[in-house]
């Protein structure tokens, strides 16, 4: 059994906590520029990824694929079909994409009886599924026959027609199935989930455009999870019940993708800081301008900027600004709790990726998987076209035990990490390869994939061949120039100095409003006697 994605798994439970992991923005072909659907990946936990391709194969009949935990024992098997798809990371052959973020929700519907984890319920649709419907039908169909093993999930499901968001949770132990709810994202508009569950009210009726399972209400009112005389039934209150530290931790993250992509909603930050009375934010909106590819990537990489929970400015930044905070989230001081902000990009990001799905090409060559590594803020997403058949080695080189250059992930974190020293004044120089490194990539793709279109027609193989070579000598080239990156930061900042010219160093000293900040903190420790008016004046030297 191939495990492309084992990463999915560590990073959402093996090292982390649910209130910690995984942002998605889902966008439909009628609110990006170009006609495509697109959805946004982050899978965040600190675990180094290893990118993976499984090709198409053929199987006999009755044969079995055996479903196994992460000591390598078998807890059961399900049955194979004669076909599986082509699968680079999470968007197959067909321009079929999934991503999922984990919201565990009522923590007693975890059914460990059951044999599939939410990771198995996506592999398994990648590799069976050509559309998202299919996709959606793969994945419940599973559940039913197999059971259903996580806690509750949500996840992002894309082709290149339609945009659907699904949320699942288990029945409980010894329970069947799975209790979900899928509704298709209006065309024109966006949503996004941050480990929330985010479905509310949906039509009965409207199976086009939203499906769910048949006891979806019935078992939430045998539960005691819902009264019928309380209102319109939603899943989200009834399976994932808000609380202070959710609303905190996730939905400030839909709050800040939202207001960015629609800034004439003036949406208010009162829910996500649990201000009475609050309304929730809407499952989507619609945007003030339609998104390009490079918009979306630009949305995956925020901090608050700009607003008041702004990670970037106070004492809790230090003196460059830096919006890192070390983890846990929740902490204590003198019997009050508190939490730091949890922003869309964050340090231990694993990978993200940003899935662009047109429907005017053919399939090898409209569907884009736009991959990176490590904090979004910091990446370079490097375009893999779902027709490959290779992968960069440096993205599935290396693990967490050892460092190595030839790792694209340790090459990204060696920069974030250096960066955290003087963030201020080292963004600007990351930014500006990271800038330089993807519009390159966006303004030659029209060109590429003219070539590979003209291919496509004359010899498939060929083009193949080439969207390969192009993905991977570029996706290496990144990993390369990122090195280079790395060794001219090293040199630029070193000790405290900034060589504003190569091997001329200078002091650059602090920001005034950080040193008042010290001085308000401690006004006599570093104040210097005034000197009497016949003293020359001198300077501290080391």
């Amino acid at each position: 059994m191939r495990l492309w994605f084992w990463f999915a798994l560590i990073a959402a439970f093996g090292t982390t906590t649910a209130g910690e992991a995984c942002t998605n923005l889902l966008v439909t072909k009628g609110a990006t520029q170009d006609g495509a659907c697109m959805i946004t990946y982050t899978c965040d936990g600190e675990f180094h990824p290893r990118l993976r391709y499984t090709p198409a194969a053929d199987h006999e009949p009755g044969t079995f694929i055996e479903v196994k935990d992460w000591s390598g024992n078998v807890r059961g098997r399900i049955c194979q079909v004669e076909h599986t798809y082509a699968v680079i990371g999470l968007m197959n052959e067909h321009q079929l994409a999934i991503a999922e973020t984990t919201f565990v929700g009522r923590e007693e519907l975890v059914n460990p009886d059951g044999l599939l984890h939410y990771w198995d319920l996506m592999r398994y649709a990648l590799q069976r599924a050509k559309t998202a419907r299919e996709a959606i039908k793969v994945m419940t169909e599973l559940a039913d026959e197999y059971g259903y093993r996580s806690s509750g999930e949500s996840f992002s499901i894309c082709d290149p027609h339609e945009v659907w968001i699904m949320e699942m949770i288990g029945p409980g132990p010894g329970g069947k199935g799975a209790h979900w709810v899928a509704q298709r994202i209006p065309d024109g508009c966006i949503s996004a989930h941050a480990n929330q569950a985010r479905i509310g009210t949906f039509p009965l009726d409207d199976p086009e455009n939203c499906l769910y399972s048949p006891d979806v209400i019935n078992f939430a009112i045998e539960k005691g999870y819902y009264d019928p005389e309380s209102g319109p039934f939603r899943f989200y209150e009834a399976y994932c019940p808000p609380t202070p530290a959710s609303k905190r931790y996730a939905s400030a993250r839909v709050w800040t993708l939202f207001r960015r992509a629609t800034p004439s909603a003036k949406l208010s930050p009162d829910y996500h800081r649990s201000v009475a009375g609050a309304e929730p934010y809407p499952l989507w909106i619609k945007p003030d301008r339609k998104l390009s590819v490079a918009d979306v990537m630009s949305l995956m990489r925020d901090h608050y900027e700009g607003t008041e929970i702004d990670m970037t400015k106070g004492p809790d930044a230090g003196p460059y600004g830096c919006p890192v905070r070390w983890r846990p989230l929740q902490w204590e001081v003198g019997g009050q709790q508190y939490a730091w902000e949890r922003p869309v990009s964050t340090q231990q990001t694993g990978f993200s990726y940003v899935a662009q799905c047109r429907s005017w090409l053919p399939d090898p060559i409209g569907g884009v998987y736009w991959y990176g590594v490590d904090d979004t803020y910091f990446t370079v997403y490097v375009p893999l076209y779902c027709g490959i058949d290779a992968i960069p080695p440096s993205f599935a080189t290396g693990g967490l035990d050892q460092f190595t250059w030839d790792s694209a992930w340790w090459v990204f974190n060696f920069v974030a990490n250096f960066a955290n020293l003087r963030y201020s004044d080292m963004k600007a120089d990351i930014q500006k390869v990271q800038q330089e490194l993807e519009g390159q990539f966006l303004a030659i793709q029209p060109a590429v994939e003219q070539t590979a279109l003209a291919l496509h027609k004359s010899n498939p193989d060929l083009m193949r061949r080439y969207l390969t070579d192009y993905s991977v000598t570029h996706a290496e080239m990144v990993t390369k120039r990122w090195r280079q990156l790395g060794e001219l930061l090293i040199r630029k900042y070193n000790d405290g100095f900034v060589q504003t010219k190569p091997g001329r160093a200078q002091e650059q000293g602090y920001d005034e409003a950080w040193l008042r900040a010290v001085i308000e903190h401690r006004p006599n420790q570093y104040r210097l006697p005034e000197k009497p008016a016949d003293t020359p004046d001198s300077t501290l030297v080391d």
